[in-house]
């Protein structure tokens, strides 16, 4: 196979590919055209099968079925949490505080601290060199103002999971509420919404080998939630808009997958993955492993490689048919070193550094081996023009 025509994608924790049973699913679910919300047989048709797919996210998650609320992504979903604990503070004077890792994604790290606008305080708590939310820090930070506390399940960046049952147990205890953005655990390792204690979690179709621009929300019963989206009387009043039909069902195809392949995933995955942390250590010297905890998705490697730049090592990949990620999709464009490997204890040099590799269904031995017989001259070709000495 000539270089011409290789393509290795590795960076499924930005999207994934469309999978060929979600496609059937798209393509059938275009012929079921109706408005989910009439009430004639077309509309009824639609609802029926929207309302199957809720069933297969809310059972990804382990919870029931009138607990998912459908939306257009994650985005949406986290925007929808912060915005409730806006207007239940007005109801509620005397809780105003946010609580959020150091870590988080931008959507909910921007989420909460666009509230302080609104005169709600933001507390931002520590990781530490693996990744995980500093607990005794946690519990010092919460206190009866703490509103909400929002950690994600699983890092975008470098794949480490929280203890989210621990943490959700401590905030009960303190009379809040618990969110947990778990866009990048969906589908990798198993999830219960109700074990886990949350009040609140968000998932993305399109990370779960489903089509973009839809997602979930899932609401504890009894937790508060206000629209973001005012209109109709779409998903209880909750989140108006005409139903995403197609996007809907393959999200449900895409969910009921995941949950029936989550055990051979994981194996499939870790095995891949010990295999590129293995065949980059033995080849590239002095590089720095950033996904070190134990508790880490078992389809993310993080690698730091002092002496050459993040972009000029993706840019040498991409000619050669690799296709990785700095870190997250949605900070690229980004002159700034990542928010998460400056967290964890990396300087900007190596923050800078940094490539994620993240694996997904098609990944192959082979594959795995291509890059790292590629990936050693790179890195070489790119140290011997830094100005910067590698020890």
């Amino acid at each position: 196979m000539s270089k011409e025509t290789i393509k290795i994608y590795i960076d499924y924790n930005a999207t994934t590919p469309v999978r060929q049973e979600v496609k059937t699913a798209i393509i059938e679910g275009m012929e079921i055209f109706g408005n989910a919300s009439s009430l004639h047989a077309s509309g009824r048709l639609a609802r029926a099968r929207i309302e199957q797919s809720r069933n297969a996210v809310a059972s990804l998650i382990g919870a029931p079925d009138e607990s998912v609320i459908f939306t257009s992504g994650g985005s949406e979903a986290n925007n929808t949490v912060f915005q409730t604990m806006y207007r239940f503070s007005l109801e509620k004077e005397n809780r105003d505080e946010i609580v959020i890792s150091s870590i988080e994604h931008p959507c909910v790290l921007n989420s909460a601290l666009s509230l302080k606008k609104s005169g709600l305080k933001v507390k931002i708590i520590p990781v530490d060199e693996n990744g995980k939310i500093n607990t005794d820090e946690l519990e010092k930070a919460l206190n009866g103002r703490t509103l909400l506390v929002s950690v994600m399940t699983a890092n975008n960046e470098i794949g480490v999971i929280q203890d989210i049952k621990n943490i959700a147990a401590m905030v009960k205890k303190a009379g809040a509420f618990m969110h947990t953005d778990a866009v990048q655990a969906a589908g990798k390792i198993p999830l219960n919404a109700h074990d886990l204690g949350v009040d609140y979690l968000t998932l993305s179709a399109h990370k779960i080998y489903g089509p973009k621009g839809v997602g979930a929300l899932y609401v504890r019963k009894g937790a508060p939630l206000f629209p973001l989206i005012q209109g109709g009387h779409q998903e209880e009043g909750l989140r108006a808009g005409t139903y995403n039909n197609i996007g809907i069902f393959g999200f449900g195809k895409a969910a009921e997958l995941a949950a029936s392949e989550i055990g051979k995933y994981g194996e499939n995955m870790s095995a891949m993955r010990s295999r590129l942390r293995l065949g980059l250590e033995n080849n590239i010297p002095h590089i720095m492993i950033n996904s070190r905890s134990k508790d880490t998705l078992p389809n993310t490697l993080n690698v730091s490689f002092p002496g050459a730049e993040g972009e000029a090592i993706l840019l040498s990949m991409d000619m050669q048919g690799i296709e990785a990620s700095t870190g997250s999709a949605c900070a690229s464009g980004s002159l700034e070193p990542s928010h998460v490997l400056l967290a964890i204890g990396l300087g900007p040099e190596l923050a800078h550094g940094s490539i994620r590799f993240s694996l997904g269904w098609g990944i192959t031995e082979s594959d795995i081996d291509y890059i790292i017989e590629t990936l050693p001259p790179i890195i070489a070709r790119l140290r011997a023009m830094s100005t910067v000495s590698v020890k």
